[in-house]
């Protein structure tokens, strides 16, 4: 295991960052630089840091803490104006020149490495709490899909730090006592893939949690669709020891998200309708998705959630990526509440503990 990174650096390209780095990177950054250090395919990129986002807040920080401290989860009404309000002041901001300068650059390199004049990326928040079992801030930040230009880039990544302070989010971190002292957001700026199906995988049933199984949604076009439960995707259980398909679930696809013909953003189109009732993955492709959750589970060494495309354009062979990997968080809570009521095998063993681990006098 690599040293993390104890740079102050605004900007750090993926090949930089390990699971160690997540200070720095925060969740999603720091699991895409350690999946790419494993040798999983990964769409490239970088991370606006840390350090970045609290040079940006600056005198802000004081601020924003003591008005989000103040709040209280139960009144909705002043949490969404209050949130509103600070969103407003974090977006509005604009960064220090040497954030803005990096940022600019770091995507200036990216374009150039592709080949591709402003580059379309994904641009997506990472909180220093992301993507952990023990407090998942999944779902709860913004993500920024087929974003071009420079100016374009910066002006999503202060998106994705005002959204730290979106309604959801701040409830979120009142109700489980997170204090923002704690609390900062790294952004990464991901190239994207030219999906022709995308979706989501489990390394454990999430419907039972039976690990001996790899769960996989698919469907056509970006991932957006299958995670924003916009289309029933197709669905396949697969044996995570023979690499056999138990159960296979070829749903009607009628909706796909396609980049937006103007070069910005995603929009929602109709399927057309030869595909609908086609597998949007074949056999092989499901074979290398298997053979990748298992590989990025070992690595982890606990069940994953991952979210993967495969691109319309790549050889076969070279066309399934990895867009981010995470600890499955649903089980785990259950496992480790299950752990921690579980009763004592015996009643005197029961009794025991009560006592302290003293055997009762005379015993």
């Amino acid at each position: 295991m690599s040293a993390p990174v104890t740079s102050v650096q605004p900007v750090l390209e993926f090949a930089r960052i390990g699971r160690d780095d997540v200070p720095s990177a925060g969740g999603k950054g720091a699991s895409l630089g350690e999946l790419l250090r494993a040798g999983v395919r990964v769409p490239d990129g970088f991370v606006v840091t840390t350090a970045a986002f609290r040079d940006a807040m600056g005198v802000l920080a004081d601020e924003v803490g003591r008005r989000v401290a103040g709040l209280d989860p139960g009144d909705a009404d002043r949490l969404a104006a209050e949130t509103a309000e600070i969103r407003q002041l974090v977006e509005s901001a604009p960064p220090p020149t040497p954030v803005a300068d990096a940022v600019l650059a770091g995507y200036a390199r990216l374009s150039a490495e592709a080949g591709q004049p402003d580059l379309p990326v994904a641009v997506r928040s990472s909180a220093t709490s992301e993507d952990s079992a023990e407090a998942s801030f999944a779902g709860l930040q913004d993500t920024y899909l087929w974003v071009h230009g420079g100016q374009s880039v910066l002006d999503h990544v202060r998106r994705c730090w005002a959204s730290l302070y979106s309604v959801e989010s701040v409830t979120y971190r009142l109700r489980r006592g997170i204090p923002e002292t704690d609390l900062a957001m790294a952004v990464v700026v991901q190239q994207m893939v030219g999906a022709r199906s995308s979706g989501v995988m489990f390394t454990r049933s999430p419907q039972t949690g039976d690990r001996s199984v790899i769960a996989l949604d698919a469907s056509w076009g970006l991932g957006s669709a299958v995670v924003g439960g916009d289309v029933t995707p197709d669905s396949f259980v697969v044996n995570k020891v023979t690499g056999e398909i138990v159960r296979r679930t070829v749903a009607t696809k009628t909706c796909w998200h396609q980049p937006d013909p103007s070069g910005h953003g995603i929009v929602e189109a109709e399927v057309p309708t030869q595909l609908r009732d086609v597998p949007s993955v074949d056999d092989e492709e499901i074979a290398e998705l298997v053979a990748i959750a298992r590989r990025v589970e070992a690595h982890y060494g606990c069940p994953q959630d991952i979210e993967w495309a495969v691109s319309r354009t790549a050889p076969r062979g070279e066309n399934v990526f990895l867009l981010q990997s995470r600890p499955e968080t649903v089980w785990a809570e259950k496992d480790a509440a299950r752990h921690q009521t579980a009763p004592a095998a015996r009643p005197f063993d029961h009794v025991f503990s009560m006592l302290g681990g003293r055997r009762p006098s005379g015993g």
